[in-house]
């Protein structure tokens, strides 16, 4: 078994410093790597926000107009989305069961969470004409804070490796983010085109 727990879920991945106990914590903010490219989104797309925790994006991109499902194995977490319009949840243990889902998606949100053995998984999971928006910690992480284990962190250029031969890279980087929370990430918009490498008349604009 692993000596550090991956993080399920993005507001759990890095804790603030303590505050006032008897203060209500704010939701975290959505990842702007996130809303960045959630315009590449179908519309009225169904969404797959993986790993979802309490929904910083599942919210969000419900209030777009998609449908969202969101996963995750907390179920108080899972909780908070249960009215949210727009949103369907599933609980599901996603490191330690059979991958709980059969269809594709208009897109596929996976933000502060790694389990290398899905990652095949999630991007066959991307519809043609889908969309992949994933964020999460690299390797560099442990000299400034938690997740620490390199299980769960990224190696040089594995989104890239992951979407090779079936998905077309829109956007990537893999670097330090100083703020506000600092962190060594990697992420990637990457897009299952309908027809790949097809030289149309009229080619997608997927704008950056």
């Amino acid at each position: 078994m692993p000596s550090e727990p991956p993080p399920t879920h993005g507001e759990a991945a890095v804790k603030p410093a303590a505050a006032d106990p008897h203060a209500q914590a704010s939701p975290p903010s959505p990842s702007p790597w996130v809303l960045r490219f959630a315009p590449l989104i179908p519309a009225r797309a169904e969404v797959l926000d993986l790993a979802c925790g309490s929904g910083r994006h599942a919210r969000v991109l419900a209030a777009m107009g998609h449908a969202v499902l969101g996963v995750d194995r907390d179920a108080v977490a899972l909780q908070a989305l249960r009215d949210v319009p727009g949103v369907r949840v599933l609980q599901a243990d996603l490191e330690n069961a059979p991958w709980p889902l059969r269809e594709r998606f208009g897109a596929v949100v996976v933000t502060n969470y790694l389990w290398r053995a899905l990652l095949p998984r999630i991007v066959g999971s991307v519809d043609p004409g889908g969309v992949l928006l994933y964020e999460t910690f690299a390797l560099g992480q442990s000299s400034i804070g938690r997740p620490s284990n390199p299980q769960f962190l990224l190696r040089p250029g594995e989104l890239l490796d992951a979407v090779r031969g079936e998905l077309r890279v829109v956007a990537y980087e893999d670097g330090f983010a100083p703020g506000p929370r600092p962190a060594f990430v990697q992420r990637i918009c990457a897009v299952r085109e309908s027809a790949p490498g097809a030289m149309a008349a009229d080619p997608p604009k997927y704008n950056l």
